[in-house]
């Protein structure tokens, strides 16, 4: 008889183990199963999900107990188990909700294959911040909004990097971008990518946690958290933004408005715009709570 292989599966015992695992996996896909012992569809699949690990070597695979690491469970709003996060250079790229086995190796063959998605937040060749990660993934697409932006050319093009699209104003040359985040963040870089034909942003005004989106009158005269003047450098390749790191610690939500651009062109164009920082890890473990009729229900 044949013998079978050992399951790949690693067993998460604290946070700092979890994110040691996610950093050294950098570009390859990390598939995360939360769980619990008292949880009987989490029992149910943990065959599968081994033989899942050996049959996938492309990717690493984890096991994260909801009772043991409630800091990890909490950070990634683990509410009801099992559920499958997927991860791509320690970013969020996918979720599979309950003990259903052959959608969680369809969506394992295909991110293996297919690479980062679009909610990876840049995807393998975004530049990357020595020190900190890419927080776009921490962007929530239905709580964030552009103003001014064409219909073509919308705000969620510039939040990948690839050459698959781009972020272009309308009537003007102005743009308001306001993100919210699924948690807070300290917020540390900005990377723009632009166009050298003058249509890339030049000034642009940081606002932090505001209770509601800016119009353009009170960008224009609101006193920001920072200014930032671009040069036509600063929107090329190996450049980045450093901030004044201080004033963003606590960030929940971002504006970005930026006035005008390098060539005072009629329309202003956005390639890329990468937020670069780390979450703020606010968590205290007593706000971790079974949630009656979610926690250990199968969907």
């Amino acid at each position: 008889m044949a013998t079978v292989p050992p399951s790949r599966v690693k067993v998460i015992l604290s946070d700092a183990e979890f994110k040691s695992e996610l950093t050294q996996a950098e570009s390859a896909l990390v598939v995360v199963k939360f769980t619990a012992t008292w949880c009987a569809p989490c029992q149910s699949i943990a065959p599968k999900y081994h033989e899942f690990s050996r049959r996938h070597t492309g990717a690493l695979f984890l096991e994260v107990d909801v009772d043991r690491c409630q800091v990890i469970a909490k950070r990634y709003e683990v509410r009801a188990i099992p559920v499958f996060i997927f991860f791509r250079n320690r970013e969020k790229i996918h979720l599979v909700k309950g003990a259903d086995m052959n959608s969680l190796e369809a969506a394992i063959t295909q991110h293996i294959t297919s690479g980062p998605s679009v909610e990876a937040g840049g995807g393998s060749d975004a530049p990357k911040v020595p020190g900190q990660m890419n927080l776009n993934s921490f962007i929530e697409k239905s709580g964030s909004e552009c103003l001014n932006e064409q219909d073509d050319h919308p705000l969620i093009n510039c939040l990948t990097f690839s050459n698959s699209g781009y972020l272009e104003s309308d009537c003007d040359e102005q743009l308001i971008l306001a993100f919210k985040f699924s948690q807070p963040i300290k917020l540390h870089t900005l990377i723009f990518r632009a166009p050298s034909d003058g249509c890339g942003p030049k000034t642009v005004k940081l606002f932090t946690n505001q209770p509601n989106t800016l119009d353009f009158d009170q960008a224009e005269q609101q006193r920001p958290v920072q200014e930032l003047m671009l040069s036509p450098t600063d929107l090329s390749e190996d450049s980045v933004m450093s901030l004044n790191y201080v004033k963003y610690q606590n960030v929940q939500n971002l504006t970005v408005f930026i006035k005008d651009n390098q060539g005072g062109k009629e329309t202003t164009v956005l390639e890329y715009l990468g937020l670069y920082g780390t979450p703020l890890d606010s968590t205290n473990m007593k706000d971790f709570k079974r949630i009656a009729g979610e926690i250990g229900e199968s969907h």
